[in-house]
């Protein structure tokens, strides 16, 4: 299952996971953007797809979607918490920056994570096995130099998204421990900044964060992060509970 999947972080996952033999259940706030995906996966890949309504953030729609699971006599095995979001609809400085879009980010980026958690860790359960996959982000391990975005016409990255973020790693590491007499392993990933043909960045805010990055370039859709989702999906991590892995090219260990 991969929450917010019709995203190019989410599709990579659930392309990478199909590809290994996965069947795969997609989610999405908009119905139709889930449909689209899971066609396209189920054409594309000799695997069943179903895909769901789901908005992360509401409680009603996480039992929702869980009761639609268990009408399909479905319990996930792997759980990609994918589904999150960025600056909102106000300018992204906290000082100009809405009350209203601090308390959606950290809805969006954190408490929903969370609920998807406890709802589908609640069916694995059941099976004494899965395995959780978290998307967290190198926002939630340094601090940004806001410098990079300026003249770009960016928006920028909110205070409070590095907060949710950060907030994710360390739900991963004390979910890790709870649920580990259960059975299920709960990790997270750390991406840096990616880019690809459905989210060009400005060349000018490119050309600088590739400067602050070892391997001299952002993280490509479609490839960079597909290795850590399979790791983390597969047997090759049955011991390995309670991590984040940064897949960012070295950018937050350079200086």
């Amino acid at each position: 299952m991969v929450t917010g999947g019709s995203s190019p972080l989410g599709l990579d996952a659930a392309s990478v996971l199909a590809a290994a033999g996965c069947d795969i259940v997609i989610t999405s706030r908009e119905e139709s953007k889930a449909e689209s995906a899971a066609l396209w996966l189920s054409g594309r890949y000799s695997i069943k797809t179903w895909h769901l309504k789901l908005d992360h953030t509401r409680v009603q729609s996480i039992i929702m979607a869980r009761d639609r699971l268990l009408k399909m006599d479905i319990v996930p095995d792997i759980l990609v918490n994918n589904a999150g979001g960025g600056s909102g609809r106000s300018i992204s400085d906290l000082f100009d920056r809405s009350y209203d879009d601090i308390s959606a980010s950290i809805e969006t980026n954190l408490t929903g994570v969370l609920y998807s958690c406890k709802a589908i860790a609640e069916l694995m359960k059941s099976r004494e096995a899965g395995k959780i996959i978290n998307i967290a982000s190198i926002a939630g391990l340094v601090g940004r130099d806001r410098r990079i975005y300026a003249d770009t016409g960016m928006l920028g990255q909110p205070v409070d998204y590095a907060a949710a973020k950060a907030g994710v790693i360390g739900l991963t590491r004390d979910l890790a421990a709870y649920l580990a007499p259960m059975g299920i392993l709960v990790n997270s990933i750390s991406p840096g900044g990616f880019t690809g043909p459905d989210r060009k960045h400005p060349d000018s805010f490119e050309e600088r964060y590739n400067d602050r990055t070892p391997l001299r370039r952002m993280g490509a859709d479609g490839s960079d992060l597909k290795g850590a989702i399979l790791f983390l999906a597969s047997r090759a991590s049955d011991y390995v509970t309670g991590q984040n892995i940064v897949v960012d090219g070295g950018f937050t260990m350079y200086k």
